[in-house]
């Protein structure tokens, strides 16, 4: 089993480098971490007396990695989560905040499991993500990949601007959706031909 230190180094290398892409809410991004993180936490890693650009640049994969692994696995709780959730979870939140968890509560919520959709890993949740695990682990993984991709679809629906990130210019997946689906079984991935009709109301 991977440890969590481990599961961040992939995250971080998935998240790949710096960018600054203006369609991206975030902003300035190097390795997943936005600025606005970095400002959050206070992490003026230049000395320079001010949180901006230049941090997120001078931002270490060691950094990146000890971030994720204390604020954005250990804070929200997701160690009290079964196995078969966490990388998950983790990936999500690292891409999403808390609505990775939300998209488990709602979920849990659809398999008939009585849990708040607030965005927080109580004992409701981990309680429910527990006794559905124990029944298939297997499954309640893949379901949870598969609502990860539904929500990037969603918001890609949304907003054009953000189409890019689930959709090449050359009309295959995007990043956003094999992201989600490096945590689904391979009987689930969307075939080309079924991406395609996904994505076509997009032009």
């Amino acid at each position: 089993m991977q440890t969590v230190t481990e599961i961040a180094e992939q995250i971080v290398a998935r998240e790949g480098g710096f960018v600054n892409d203006p369609d991206d809410p975030g902003g300035a991004t190097k390795y997943g971490v936005t600025i606005g993180t970095l400002r959050r936490l206070g992490l003026d890693l230049t000395g320079d007396g001010q949180v901006g650009v230049a941090d997120v640049k001078a931002l270490s994969r060691a950094q990146a990695t000890d971030l994720f692994v204390r604020h954005y696995f250990e804070a929200p709780g997701i160690g009290r989560l079964p196995a078969c959730l966490q990388a998950s979870v983790f990936d999500m939140y690292v891409n999403a905040g808390s609505n990775a968890v939300r998209i488990l509560q709602r979920l849990l919520k659809e398999m008939g499991f009585g849990v708040a959709v607030d965005g927080a890993i109580g004992p409701q949740t981990a309680g429910a993500a527990h006794q559905a695990a124990a029944v298939d682990a297997g499954a309640l993984r893949d379901a949870y990949g598969i609502a990860r991709r539904n929500y990037y679809f969603r918001l890609a629906d949304r907003r054009a601007a953000s189409r890019k990130y689930a959709r090449t210019r050359g009309g295959a997946k995007g990043g956003w959706i094999t992201r989600a689906e490096e945590f689904i079984s391979a009987q689930y991935h969307l075939s080309r031909q079924a991406f395609q009709r996904r994505t076509a109301a997009w032009g």
